[in-house]
């Protein structure tokens, strides 16, 4: 589970404006952080844990979704954003 801090962290890092949280490139930081600590802890601790596996499947339908609302809505972001957070190359 991510800490206030470090969301707090990758919040200033992808913010529009001072109290933004709700933009496509803050959530998808948002998700890519938290889908990078379940894989941790499945792969470190609990490769059985059926219930952290249904939760990590879901961030990453979530985060694929938003991900292709903005690559529909603003390409250039899009971009941006994956070669800044390494999802794809």
């Amino acid at each position: 589970m991510l800490q206030k801090e470090q969301k707090r962290e990758i919040l200033e890092k992808r913010q529009r404006h001072t109290l933004d949280t709700g933009s496509p490139e803050a959530q998808i930081a948002l998700f890519s952080a938290r889908i990078t600590d379940i894989m941790h802890h499945l792969q470190r601790e609990n490769k059985n844990d059926v219930s952290s596996l249904r939760g990590l499947q879901q961030l990453v339908s979530k985060r694929k979704r938003q991900m292709k609302y903005l690559a529909k809505k603003n390409p250039e972001r899009y971009k941006s954003l994956i070669q800044e957070l390494g999802i794809r190359g």
